[in-house]
């Protein structure tokens, strides 16, 4: 009888808050909508995956191949260049391209002339709103023969290299600090964010006690933007088997497939150049399953040790 009543004083909120909000849930009709036709819609493509999808016989009469073209992947040659090549991509990125933001936002923070820290700020965002294309085009240019980054490089090493990005060595480093360059400055908005709203009664305390600002910065800011640093931190794994393919068709090639070739480029060429659809399809498919291993595994130890989590 209790738990009827609950449930009847329930229905009674929900119905008064629509009633009350009905605009603003209106609000959410396109969003609604959006996901279903472009998210939730096109995921029957997946059993793609499962079958032997010949483009001229349709989905329904193209034979079951069940697990077959993922046995071919991990049986292939490339399965352990490719996956090798996203891990450490990605780990590089995870270790430098995650990080540097929130250096720079704390950096930031510290700032107390204002036009300086818009200027510092105008000047990290610009990047991210290149298009990619050129910002591929500005790398090829800038690695060269008698490229500036290119001449910088032999001048440290000593060593006499034409074009960097004939080197396979030098993919990793030139894809990662370019990412830095183009996203450091628009990733450390949400940090500054987080910032902004932290008491200013806490440092004022910590000023009394005799803090520097090295101090305030490791025993104030860091602990209380720590639940923004975990989510991101928990997204950002959960993405490591992912990587920005588009970039790295634009500079990459056969020179620097050894380092360069990763599980969405290879996707890239057998699906799309030589039309193995349900190949393509599988792949894409067992890379999805392990991102979300990662984002779940991840969750459940940030939810054990700090109590922040996704879900």
């Amino acid at each position: 009888m209790k738990k009827e009543k609950k449930t009847h004083v329930t229905m009674a909120m929900v119905r008064k808050d629509l009633k009350k909000n009905r605009f603003a849930y209106l609000l959410l009709i396109p969003v609604i909508v959006w996901y279903i036709v472009f998210c939730y819609g096109p995921m029957w493509g997946v059993l793609l995956a499962f079958k032997d999808y010949k483009p001229l016989l349709g989905f329904t009469k193209s034979k079951w191949a069940g697990f077959r073209f993922f046995k071919e992947y991990l049986a292939g040659p490339y399965f352990f260049r490719t996956v090798k090549n996203t891990l450490m991509l990605n780990v590089w990125g995870l270790a430098l391209g995650f990080t540097a933001p929130i250096f720079l936002s704390l950096l930031l923070n510290e700032v107390r002339r204002m036009r300086f820290k818009k200027v510092v700020q105008t000047v990290t965002y610009m990047p991210h709103f290149i298009s990619l294309v050129v910002i591929c085009g500005m790398i090829h240019i800038f690695t060269q023969n008698g490229g500036i980054v290119t001449e910088l490089v032999n001048a440290i090493t000593g060593k006499e290299y034409s074009s960097l990005l004939g080197y396979a060595g030098m993919f990793r480093p030139i894809y990662t600090i370019s990412g830095i360059w183009q996203n450091v400055g628009w990733d450390s908005i949400i940090y500054l964010s987080a910032m902004s709203s932290i008491d200013p009664g806490l440092y004022e305390a910590a000023d009394i006690d005799g803090a520097g600002r090295l101090q305030k910065m490791i025993h104030i800011t860091l602990p209380q933007i720590r639940p923004t640093i975990t989510i991101l931190f928990i997204f950002a794994v959960g993405g490591l088997m992912a990587s920005g393919h588009e970039k790295i068709i634009l500079l990459y090639n056969s020179l620097t497939y050894d380092t360069a070739d990763v599980i969405a480029t290879y996707v890239y060429r057998r699906g799309i150049r030589e039309a193995s659809y349900s190949f393509a399809t599988a792949v894409g498919l067992m890379s999805s399953v392990v991102n979300f291993g990662l984002l779940w595994f991840t969750n459940k130890v940030a939810k054990k040790y700090s109590d922040i989590s996704v879900f």
